[in-house]
């Protein structure tokens, strides 16, 4: 038998799902708004992300390399690197292995911006949680790391 739902529903507030979305949509906007400012997306603030820790590394990044790290089709992820190639931030070149491949590193415009992005990045948390005590703040990051984990969500967060 069916159950018939309650003639009072639960308000907006009383669920954790408002709340979390309350505070992402402030903490998201404040920081696409400061990397904004720096001339590229919270999508190119990821894929320069990944690309610095790929540099030097022994296994040069790819396209297949973003793809992962975005979470996006091919097809939009030669979008973004053509977007920062075009800004002179990335750089293409023929992979060693297979001509038909191609690697891609920064720039060094593309190398100094990073740290620059990164500490916008800072900033944006120690305005939204800097007044959280350091503990709250590791216990607030676990608590979602475990709910990422628990739910094996893959796809990086990029808007």
């Amino acid at each position: 038998m069916k159950k018939n739902p309650s003639p009072h529903p639960s308000p907006l507030e009383a669920h954790l799902g408002y709340w979390l979305r309350f505070v992402s949509n402030q903490v998201s906007a404040g920081f696409q708004q400061a990397v904004e400012a720096s001339g590229v997306s919270v999508t190119d603030w990821v894929a320069l992300r990944t690309l610095f820790d790929a540099d030097g590394a022994d296994n040069p990044a790819t396209h297949a390399t973003l793809t992962q790290a975005l979470g996006m089709t091919k097809g939009a992820v030669s979008k973004v690197v053509a977007r920062l190639e075009d800004k002179g931030l990335v750089a293409r070149a023929d992979a060693l292995q297979d001509a038909r491949s191609h690697t891609l590193s920064l720039t060094p415009a593309g190398r100094a911006l990073v740290p620059v992005l990164a500490a916008k990045a800072d900033a944006n948390d120690e305005q939204f949680f800097g007044h959280l005590p350091a503990a709250e703040r590791q216990r607030l990051a676990r608590l979602l790391q475990e709910m990422v984990r628990l739910h094996q969500w893959q796809e990086v967060p990029r808007s």
